[in-house]
């Protein structure tokens, strides 16, 4: 294993609890929708599902760490819901594919819209100084997680970026 410097230690700790109070407040978000909840593991499938069109169910399974029956399971939600079809897959007669639907998309958007509002929100006050060293750091983390797990890529490369929202603007102190 390697060894870990005291401020290397900070950093794991702070993006871990940050990791954590993110999911606290996106979970109490997801309950104070206006749409019927989705659960976070239906969430999470859709993100990835989103990420990788017609994505075989096996790779999905792998991905989200889960059992293929569990994963059956949690399609089988998600597709009687209407968010996501199976299909053939094209190379094994055995294995099937998974999409979004429209309304799976639809869906997806909502969500991620609703925690980018609520992350806009939290940063609108911050100069702008301490965007662009956020931004940087975040960047920094997502190549190095993606580095250590490239098979995590669970979200649309166009997501990732540090470009302005379209349509947003953050207020600045004057």
């Amino acid at each position: 294993m390697t060894e870990c410097t005291d401020h290397a230690r900070h950093t794991v700790h702070q993006t871990a609890h940050l990791a954590e109070l993110l999911d606290l407040l996106f979970e109490q978000a997801r309950h104070d929708a206006p749409n019927p909840l989705l659960p976070a593991p239906q969430l999470r499938a859709m993100g990835v599902i989103d990420g990788q069109d017609h994505i075989p169910m096996r790779t999905l399974a792998h991905r989200l760490g889960a059992s293929p029956p569990s994963v059956c399971r949690l399609i089988d939600r998600l597709q009687a819901a209407g968010f996501v079809q199976r299909h053939p897959h094209p190379d094994s007669g055995r294995e099937v594919t998974l999409t979004l639907t429209p309304a799976g998309r639809v869906r997806l958007a909502r969500v991620r819209e609703g925690r980018e509002n609520l992350l806009h929100q939290a940063l609108q006050d911050l100069p702008e100084p301490e965007h662009t060293a956020l931004s940087s750091a975040l960047d920094t983390l997502h190549r190095a997680l993606t580095a250590v797990r490239p098979h995590l890529h669970a979200l649309p490369a166009d997501t990732t970026t540090s470009a302005p929202l379209p349509g947003r603007r953050i207020a600045r102190p004057a």
